[in-house]
């Protein structure tokens, strides 16, 4: 199962390619922090929807032993003893404050590829004769002074490799924050203290199969039988284990792709039995996944809606869905509100307990390849233009700021968010008050 190639060395080829990967450290917690200095080196975490599971931790956090993706009730021992500072998900604060980080990478770097919310790749390719150490320290020094957010940065031949320095440049406090692969002689020393389950695109499953295998480590995967991985793990794995040779196979991809589905769902704070208040969520829902269509210039041609009851509580069971093919594909949300709520009213039952309802807008394509029917006596440029000028209202004033009707006011189904913290960077009524 094993190479015969024992080369330590990238190949000459690998160094005409430079990729960075920017991730900003413990995100949600550093975006907490943001405006709370008294939470600096005090353990910090974040819940998910409904202040169920952790989905960030503070390294202080970390400390004390609590899990990621653990029910937050699991450790409220932990979190009284150690004086843990908990906080509900804020996702219109950390969007927010990616966006701020994400343009100052456009404008430091000549090439960008906005990943995740706190992960952005770069092409260095264009100066790699440069000292990349010191831009790396640049990006840093600049995230930190004009966001105040700490980032660390990865620099590889590759982008699997920049993924793999970023992890190093995290986990091993003597690198502070930033590690040049590319600049590494021997790099097997190194990738032998990494597990597998390290490599991106590597996950449990796989993870598992390699390990099994005796396939325990980064190094051991790089020098596996490339024929073997391309049997078991595809042309992807066989990709990844080019990339870990530094061999570039994926290349940066300035601008997004089209997403083929869009999905919107929550679980509800409460459960909800009235039909009202399923109508109310579920417009919300196709209101937020209309607004999304026409940021990418698409049109839907089917939804797809469905409810479900609590499968974990001891009232009556119901699942339930419906697919509507809409008569000509269309982004305009009183047009899909009106579908939806057909369909959801077709499998409506009462007396039952409703946790979660959801739409998904499906058969998508570009808005400009659009044909109508004979029969369609809409007029579509009047209401295109009508979504245009709410999207722009919403874009500026905040989201929600015009709504449908039928979205009601009182959201009897919203999230519990008990421990929420102010958005102070997009409400007017919640920017920072400073007294002196």
């Amino acid at each position: 199962m094993n190479s015969t190639n024992p080369n330590n060395k990238f190949p000459e080829s690998a160094l005409n390619n430079v990729f960075a990967l920017v991730d900003c450290n413990n995100f949600y917690a550093s975006c907490e922090r943001l405006f709370n200095p008294k939470l600096e080196k005090k353990p910090v975490i974040v819940l998910s929807n409904n202040d169920g599971c952790v989905i960030a931790r503070s390294n202080e956090a970390k400390a004390t032993g609590i899990k990621m993706g653990a029910p937050a009730f699991e450790f409220k021992e932990l979190i009284t003893k150690h004086r843990v500072h908990v906080f509900s998900s804020n996702y219109a604060l950390y969007g927010d404050i990616s966006n701020r980080i994400m343009s100052i990478l456009y404008e430091l770097a000549p090439d960008v590829e906005v990943y995740s919310v706190d992960e952005a790749f770069l092409d260095l390719s264009k100066m790699k004769f440069e000292d990349l150490a010191a831009f790396a320290k640049k990006i840093r020094k600049t995230v930190k002074q004009w966001v105040g957010v700490p980032v660390s940065v990865g620099i590889g031949p590759t982008k699997t490799l920049a993924k793999i320095a970023n992890h190093v440049a995290k986990k091993n406090p003597e690198y502070a924050n930033i590690v040049n692969l590319c600049t590494i002689e021997n790099t097997d020393n190194l990738f032998k203290t990494i597990p597998v389950s390290g490599i991106w695109g590597v996950g449990r499953a796989y993870s598992n199969f390699l390990m099994e295998r005796g396939i325990h480590t980064v190094y051991d995967f790089k020098k596996s039988d490339e024929n073997w991985v391309r049997k078991h793990m595809g042309v992807i794995g066989q990709k990844t284990l080019f990339e870990l040779r530094g061999v570039s196979c994926l290349s940066l991809e300035a601008f997004a792709p089209d997403k083929k589905n869009i999905c919107i769902s929550r679980s509800f704070g409460t459960p909800l039995g009235s039909f009202e208040d399923l109508e109310q969520a579920t417009s919300t829902f196709v209101t937020r996944a209309a607004e999304k269509l026409r940021l990418q210039k698409s049109c839907a041609r089917a939804v797809f809606v469905f409810v479900m009851t609590n499968r974990f509580s001891n009232t009556p069971k119901y699942v339930n869905s419906t697919l509507i093919q809409l008569p000509v594909p269309t982004s305009i949300t009183s047009e899909i509100i009106h579908h939806s709520l057909k369909g959801l009213k077709k499998i409506y039952r009462p007396g039952y307990k409703y946790k979660k309802t959801g739409i998904i807008l499906s058969d998508l394509i570009p808005d400009d390849q659009l044909q109508y029917g004979i029969w369609d006596d809409l007029n579509r440029e009047n209401f295109t233009g009508l979504m245009q000028v709410v999207d722009k209202i919403n874009a500026r004033v905040g989201q929600g700021a015009v709504k449908f009707a039928v979205q009601g006011t009182k959201k009897q189904w919203k999230m519990h968010q008990e421990r929420l913290s102010p958005q102070y960077t997009s409400k007017w009524n919640e920017l920072l008050t400073i007294k002196i």
